[in-house]
């Protein structure tokens, strides 16, 4: 009767997604409600139907889950022992903290896995975890989010049409084919199976690259004076300046390497570039121009 309602009242979306991949009846906890979990609880609760409970140090955070129906109660050391599937949504030395301190209450049929935006570092430490504990582990990155951090700015649909990242660090097929069916039923536009290596390397220029460029772009003193004379390319480019410093100092240390060789590259071009105006070399400009508009033509985005 759900879902013929939901189909009645325009929510073919919700049911098609539903009618495809069947009811995983699932007992879910996410750990950390903020944008990330916020958004998975929600989703979960829209287009699953899974029993949702979550953890959060913040007392309001947990409230506003509550009173808005993204959780169904608060997880505690039952709801632990309970859970099917258990997503982390901390920072990456929180999410080693917390199973450290909390993996004995995990029961071993449940698989436990992440969102974390690095997974070298992740994967040195769960997957031993995991075995010390007998749950199985896969690493999980949505590549989702918006320039507003917390509960507030969680949204059902944050996920509609993105890549989910998965990296198996050694899990059986199932639980890597459950978290896959699990993201499509939440809206996500298909999944990526990748190594950590693989997953930091990209990352570092996809992601931790333009947060680099957009924080040191409007580092700029002509920043404060934009209005009136910006339009979308200043929007484009500064707009994950809106940081958490905190959050991207961790993330961006975790992957030091990779995103140092990104920056490295970055800087060689800029500075090719730089010379090419400073020296007034017309042919040089344009051949640099050109060499990057004909990437993009090639990619057809």
């Amino acid at each position: 009767c759900k879902l013929l309602l939901e189909f009645l009242q325009g929510g073919q979306t919700a049911f098609l997604r539903k009618e495809a991949y069947g009811f995983m009846k699932k007992n879910v906890v996410i750990i950390g409600l903020g944008l990330i979990g916020g958004s998975l609880a929600k989703a979960f609760q829209k287009y699953s139907e899974c029993s949702v409970s979550g953890m959060d140090r913040d007392p309001a955070v947990l409230d506003a889950a509550l009173k808005s129906g993204a959780i169904d109660g608060v997880a505690g050391e039952k709801e632990l022992r309970e859970a099917d599937i258990l997503y982390l949504c901390l920072y990456p030395q929180a999410d080693i903290d917390f199973i450290q301190a909390h993996g004995s209450q995990i029961s071993p049929h449940c698989i436990v896995t992440d969102t974390c935006g690095i997974k070298r570092e992740i994967c040195a430490h769960l997957p031993q975890l995991a075995e010390q504990f007998g749950f199985t582990f896969v690493g999980g990155h949505p590549m989702a989010g918006k320039e507003q951090n917390g509960f507030a700015a969680s949204d059902a649909d944050l996920f509609d049409g993105a890549s989910y990242i998965l990296v198996p660090c050694g899990a059986p097929q199932r639980a890597v084919d459950t978290l896959k069916a699990l993201a499509i039923e939440l809206g996500f536009g298909g999944t990526v199976v990748t190594t950590p290596e693989h997953h930091d390397t990209m990352i570092a220029y996809t992601s931790q690259l333009p947060h680099v460029l957009a924080c040191a772009y409007v580092m700029s003193p002509c920043c404060p004076q934009h209005n009136g004379f910006s339009a979308g390319s200043y929007r484009d480019v500064s707009r994950v300046a809106r940081i958490n410093e905190v959050l991207w100092t961790e993330l961006f240390l975790d992957n030091a390497d990779a995103l140092t060789g990104e920056l490295d590259i970055l800087i060689d071009n800029i500075t090719r570039i730089s010379d090419a105006v400073k020296q007034r070399d017309a042919d040089a400009l344009r051949g640099l121009l050109r060499q990057g508009r004909l990437i993009k033509e090639r990619l057809g985005e």
